[in-house]
């Protein structure tokens, strides 16, 4: 069954790229969140695949690896964690793959229906900035601390 739409917005919050929006727009992006599932060996997407989604684990493992064949990974997520979100922004080939490890549902959000959201709710970018923004201080601090 489909988590009721606060599981979602909490979710969603969870999530590096909507962390900064405020609750009532994430109840706009939870609507738009579609159900999939995989079965184990599947893969979601290739490196340097277009893709346009991102996606949310309601639960099951995916390991992100480097390249197609291969069984380094990167990392391996699960339930509440989000991948694929740089392409929700960016026109960018993906940058890692993404393999099912065990048996998934997956929450996907398309870029397409965001960027109508978007337009119609600029509060909604604005949000999204400022939580890019916070992680690029972050970044900053740690790189400039030698971190």
């Amino acid at each position: 069954s489909m988590p009721d739409l606060f599981q979602r917005v909490l979710l969603l919050k969870k999530s590096q790229i909507f962390s900064e929006v405020n609750t009532d727009d994430l109840k706009l992006v939870a609507d738009l969140l579609e159900e999939t599932s995989l079965k184990s060996g599947d893969r979601v997407f290739d490196k340097a695949d277009y893709g346009d989604d991102m996606y949310i684990i309601l639960d099951g493992v995916i390991g992100i690896v480097i390249g197609p064949g291969s069984d380094e990974y990167l990392a391996k997520l699960t339930t509440g964690d989000c991948f694929g979100e740089m392409n929700l922004l960016d026109e960018l080939p993906r940058s890692a793959g993404a393999v099912v490890l065990e048996d998934v549902r997956l929450l996907k959000l398309g870029k397409q229906k965001l960027r109508g959201l978007i337009l119609s709710y600029p509060e909604l970018a604005l949000g999204m900035l400022k939580a890019l923004s916070l992680n690029l201080r972050n970044t900053n601090t740690r790189l400039n601390s030698g971190v």
